[in-house]
């Protein structure tokens, strides 16, 4: 537990907790503290004047990041007939209908993406409890219960990542990996951000977007002015 805490302090230093960075400098800051063994995931939080709690103040999309996440995806597709080879033609990892839902009713969950078909959503709904909770439930909104199952299947593999406001109105998102170039990583940054901001719920009050920090797997967050991320 020492070596960890030294590793922490080590690297909260020169990173002032209160301090707006513009984001070059606060994705210096992040890049050079993610010093751990593997590849660390650069995330973003962004805090939202939104109370999730009120259906017309949720938040939820999906934004294709256009330098991918730099993580594996394997992704799931409930489909029959020439859907399902469709999925599998386009790189899905497990594909099936009745087959699919007992393995997973099973507890075998061996997936970070669902998608299915329109026809698929009545067998799909008796999973809401297992993949509800997860995260994982298809949902129109995010593009994953659609017809076009490949498009959806290589967007998902190509760095589509859905979001969803958090209880205290938080949204978190992996924006790529600490091997990334700044560029790259600012370019994901902003396209995240502007999909946030374009799922900007008809009942939210006052400033939407509050506050932006980014941060590694195992750094310490780094707050951005807002404005460098957003452009206003």
């Amino acid at each position: 537990m020492a070596k960890v805490g030294k590793r922490v302090v080590k690297a909260r230093e020169g990173v002032d907790r209160l301090k707006l960075y513009g984001l070059d400098e606060a994705l210096s800051l992040v890049k050079e503290r993610a010093s751990a063994k593997f590849d660390e995931t650069i995330e973003i939080a962004m805090n939202l004047g939104v109370d999730p709690r009120h259906a017309d103040q949720m938040v939820r999309g999906v934004c294709n990041l256009p330098n991918g996440s730099g993580r594996t995806v394997r992704v799931a597709v409930f489909a029959r007939g020439p859907k399902a080879e469709e999925a599998k033609a386009a790189g899905a990892d497990i594909v099936g209908a009745e087959d699919l839902m007992e393995t997973v009713q099973g507890g075998k969950i061996e997936f970070d993406r669902c998608i299915a078909t329109p026809d698929m959503m009545a067998l799909v709904g008796r999973l809401g409890k297992v993949l509800g909770p997860r995260g994982l439930m298809p949902n129109p909104r995010v593009g994953t219960v659609t017809m076009d199952v490949a498009g959806a299947v290589k967007a998902a593999k190509g760095g589509a990542v859905e979001f969803r406001v958090e209880k205290a109105g938080i949204v978190h998102g992996g924006v790529g990996k600490a091997s990334f170039g700044p560029e790259k990583l600012a370019e994901n940054i902003k396209a995240f951000a502007d999909a946030v901001v374009k799922a900007k719920p008809t009942g939210a009050k006052g400033q939407y977007v509050q506050k932006i920090a980014i941060s590694s797997t195992m750094g310490p967050g780094v707050r951005v002015e807002p404005s460098t991320v957003l452009g206003a």
